[in-house]
């Protein structure tokens, strides 16, 4: 019995060792359907140079990029809370058990294996005249259906789980990036619309004094009705903006609850200014070709295009034979406590071979459809480095006129604050009428708004741009994993 099984695991282990074939096509990466440098043009002129030794964005952590200390507090609780996070984690964990059934195919499967007959013979079936009872009893291991990989197919079937799986981690590091930005920008816009309603609050402030003294003045015939009513209709214009806001901000709030999985503190919520919270530093746009290494989403694009690569190879094995080896060992007894004596050694070995002849066209038809699979990965591939390099090159061309807009609106805020002071000045000393002055101070309110969105975008474009350039995914540093195990 013992050399009967070594004799089959030995032949088993030959088989697998010499199993070198494998039908699967040889796996090129596409070319890149993109150019080898960003656009230029006018819009690219303000993109301040990478510099040589600067650091590539897929290795700045998101900590070192977020300089305030409650935003990185708040993307720690959302990177621990977040569901869609969470479920990418998950994901990960069963594509990681499919790849090990996928890998337990190459190697045989023993088990062990205790077993009773029992069977009664009629008494006129027996020479005695008396009924019979005849049992046999089995113990032993049992090999069953090991097929030997001659041509690949389990090879090429373990490798795309493997891609699979693969492609799942890069799918939670795409999850993982796309949090973390999300989470900025749902900050940095209620610190926005916080802003937006205090402009809102004080202009009503200020306006209603003006509303006030338009009235009095009407009472005592110095000014016209529609100096008053010209007057009433910016408070309540502010009055208008000032309900919105307040609802925006708790909108604001419950989207960033929503990112983050759970209450955010009311410590952690933003009190300060856009440009207090947002000190990003700078970061290099490097070469189109970099975004292969950086981004996840790429990367799992590719992985994906693997595994079909894999699954052609497990298609063209079909039309191959296939040899699978069953056997079994062990010791059979009439009685139980003879089952392991002596002489009482069984074995059995049962080879098969699988020779397709005739299938209706099954395995061809298989074959297209992986080889269509494969083309489909190619293109969906190739649009992923084309979606990348669009994203960045927007990135690029908005970061590129950025600073001149905030320049613009800033001198704009300027002028208007001047204008509105001047008419305002004038029609308090009655050398004027009030609609000069509520011209003047619409202008300002609008340029002061136009201010406020110009801020939010700059920094929400230092946000977007650190995205689509692969930053932030990369695993957390040792020290920092023990730091928030705690917070788990």
């Amino acid at each position: 019995m013992k050399k009967s099984l070594i004799t089959t695991a030995v032949l088993a282990a030959v088989a697998t060792t010499l199993a070198g074939c494998s039908l699967a096509p040889v796996y090129e990466r596409p070319a890149q359907p993109v150019g080898q440098a960003w656009p230029a043009g006018d819009a690219y002129k303000g993109v301040p140079a990478a510099a040589a030794d600067a650091k590539p964005v897929s290795q700045i952590q998101w900590r070192e990029y977020f300089s305030d200390e409650k935003l990185r507090k708040v993307i720690e609780l959302a990177l621990v809370n977040n569901r869609d996070l969470r479920v990418s984690v998950l994901n990960i964990e069963k594509a990681k058990a499919q790849y090990n059934i996928d890998t337990a195919a190459l190697l045989p499967k023993l088990s062990a294996n205790v077993s009773q007959t029992a069977s009664r013979t009629p008494s006129n079936m027996t020479g005695t005249g008396e009924a019979a009872i005849n049992r046999q009893y089995n113990g032993g291991l049992v090999m069953s259906s090991y097929e030997l990989d001659f041509f690949g197919k389990v090879r090429n079937q373990s490798e795309a789980g493997l891609q699979t799986y693969l492609g799942t981690e890069e799918a939670r590091r795409t999850q993982q990036i796309t949090l973390v930005a999300e989470v900025a920008n749902a900050y940095l816009t209620l610190i926005a619309d916080q802003q937006r309603l205090k402009l809102a609050q004080n202009t009503l402030k200020s306006q209603q004094t003006s509303y006030d003294l338009s009235k009095k003045r009407f009472a005592l015939g110095v000014v016209a009705g529609t100096d008053m009513y010209d007057a009433q209709t910016s408070v309540e214009t502010a009055r208008n903006d000032a309900a919105v806001y307040t609802a925006q901000v708790a909108l604001d709030q419950n989207a960033l609850t929503l990112l983050v999985g759970s209450a955010v503190p009311t410590e952690l919520l933003p009190t300060g200014d856009l440009e207090e919270v947002t000190q990003l530093a700078a970061i290099p746009a490097g070469l189109p070709s970099d975004l292969l290494q950086a981004r996840p989403d790429v990367q799992e694009a590719e992985r994906a295009l693997r595994a079909a690569n894999a699954n052609i190879g497990v298609a063209r094995a079909a039309f191959f034979p296939s040899i699978s080896l069953t056997a079994s060992g062990g010791s059979a007894s009439t009685t139980l406590s003879g089952l392991f004596k002596a002489g009482s050694s069984t074995w059995s070995f049962a080879p098969a071979i699988n020779l397709p002849i005739f299938d209706g066209g099954v395995n061809r038809a298989n074959l297209n459809i992986a080889k269509a699979d494969r083309d489909i990965s190619v293109a969906q591939y190739e649009k992923a480095v084309q979606t990348a390099f669009r994203e960045v090159a927007d990135a690029l061309a908005t970061r590129g006129t950025l600073d001149e807009r905030l320049a613009s609106q800033q001198a704009l805020v300027e002028a208007s604050q001047k204008s509105y002071t001047i008419n305002e000045a004038r029609y308090n000393k009655g050398a004027d009428s009030y609609l000069n002055a509520l011209v003047s101070q619409r202008a300002l309110y609008t340029a002061q708004q136009g201010l406020i969105s110009t801020r939010l975008a700059k920094t929400s474009n230092a946000v977007t741009l650190y995205k689509v350039l692969g930053g932030g995914w990369q695993p957390e540093l040792p020290s920092q994993q023990q730091a928030q195990q705690p917070q788990g």
